[in-house]
């Protein structure tokens, strides 16, 4: 089949793409501007053009895919719209590649790369393996998808953005969160739990829906539930498929660690398992957040039938994901970390991680806003977290799919900042800032393009060493 993708550079579109083109499919697509992501894609042998001119589609399409990020009067898609060409969203391409095998899905507001692509590595070890569509790029793969086509399991990261996860109907569900996100689609928390709930819902009746303990998937419960919730959440309404619950913090869930340790970045722990303790797992060169994930996979790959043996491999030979918590530089003298958090709760986990590891050192945060929408509804949090860095450089607002909003710029959150140590900076900017302040770590943070900042500025940071 002939495959057209608006928007193919998309982490999520370019999964989906990679994997019809490795499936034999003719696969081409459009975005608005090249990136690592687009010239690899070109590199695997697919077409891409990056001006939005009708002339440049293929002839013959069977199916376009596109992303809510393209905006629809884009001239591509009202010229096929006219032509009647069949289009769908990524979402529903991706509930039917997974259709009729068994889905393993992971949702929340938060966690979802990280956790997912623990799951791909782990199965991808064992004889069980897996294909996988994932929101980042795993270094294990060195993709965002992997493809196994002897394998009944599929991996994949159930994104909450425009109720897409309620195309999936898993055999295997996590929830790692549900903080207010994507306000500009929900509009209210309790319509954001309502989809939650319903992805729940969607969970096969043989399956099992492992779900973060202290979430709750149901707007409005009375203090009776959430009491009930708090110690043991066994039962949510709707759901047939059986519950399990993990923690990071805690002794009451079905899985949980113990004895939290680090040595030289890397994370040891117990973890606590209905069948059993698993001592000294080890996690390396990561996040303290990753522990929570970590659980919340190891719950998944042994309710599917994986053994001590396999789980403690796997960890250990876990080298995570672009973006996430991704160590750049790693000397006696700086660190340097990039890390995708854009809300006010992943910006907080990253910042812990850094001071946990690396107590008492100077931090230098560089902060890309998302979405106008993002940094109105989230201003005074993001004030509060970026405050606790040593010094703070703000990028202006990434848009992203939106238009400005008056009012709501990078300055508007800095003002908020009760700091002298803070600076609005464009990227070129930033570069020459960066090694002034003599940091002893360096954290860049944002989903925007401030990814094209990063091996500009790894490479000035070691020409200072």
């Amino acid at each position: 089949m002939d495959y057209y993708f608006l928007g193919i550079g998309g982490i999520g579109m370019s999964a989906i793409a990679r994997y019809l083109h490795q499936r034999g499919d003719r696969v081409s697509g459009y975005d608005r501007t090249p990136s690592p992501l687009t010239r690899q894609l070109e590199q695997e042998g697919i077409p891409v053009h990056y001006v939005d001119d009708p002339s440049l589609i293929p002839s013959h399409l069977d199916l376009v895919v596109y992303t809510p990020a393209v905006p629809t009067d884009t001239a591509e898609y009202q010229h096929l719209l006219a032509q009647g060409v069949p289009i769908k969203k990524r979402s529903q391409v991706l509930g039917e590649l997974t259709r009729g095998r068994r889905c393993i899905a992971v949702a929340g507001t938060h966690g979802k790369t990280s956790t997912s692509s623990m799951i791909a590595h782990l199965l991808s070890q064992t004889e069980l393996g897996c294909s996988a569509f994932l929101g980042g790029i795993a270094k294990n793969f060195n993709s965002n998808v992997v493809v196994n086509n002897d394998s009944q399991y599929v991996v994949v990261e159930a994104d909450e953005y425009d109720r897409s996860f309620l195309q999936l109907h898993p055999y295997c569900a996590v929830v790692t969160a549900t903080d207010d996100d994507h306000l500009d689609i929900y509009g209210t928390h309790d319509n954001l739990l309502q989809a939650f709930h319903q992805f729940a819902v969607q969970v096969d009746p043989e399956g099992t829906l492992i779900l973060k303990q202290g979430l709750t998937l149901q707007p409005h419960h009375d203090h009776g539930q959430e009491e009930e919730h708090e110690h043991h959440h066994s039962h949510v309404e709707g759901v047939s498929a059986h519950i399990l619950n993990y923690t990071a913090h805690g002794i009451e869930a079905d899985y949980y660690p113990w004895n939290v340790r680090h040595y030289n970045g890397n994370i040891f722990f117990d973890l606590r398992t209905p069948k059993g303790v698993f001592y000294d797992i080890e996690l390396p060169n990561t996040a303290l957040y990753n522990v929570e994930n970590a659980v919340a996979a190891a719950a998944v790959v042994l309710t599917l039938g994986l053994n001590e043996y396999q789980l403690r491999h796997g960890f250990k030979t876990y080298a995570g994901v672009s973006r996430r918590f991704d160590y750049r530089i790693k000397t006696p003298d700086l660190i340097y970390l990039d890390d995708y958090a854009h809300h006010p709760q992943e910006i907080a986990a990253c910042l812990e991680s850094i001071r946990y590891l690396y107590p008492g050192k100077r931090v230098v945060g560089i902060f890309q806003p998302h979405l106008y929408t993002r940094t109105r509804d989230f201003a005074d949090q993001f004030a509060q977290v970026l405050s606790t860095l040593d010094e703070l450089i703000m990028l202006p607002i990434y848009p992203a799919r939106e238009k400005p909003i008056l009012g709501v710029t990078s300055s508007m959150v800095l003002r908020k900042i009760d700091s002298l140590s803070k600076y609005l900076c464009t990227p070129d900017q930033a570069l020459e800032l960066v090694p002034a302040l003599c940091p002893d770590i360096v954290v860049t943070m944002g989903a925007g393009d401030i990814d094209r900042l990063v091996p500009r500025l790894e490479e000035t940071l070691r020409s200072n060493l």
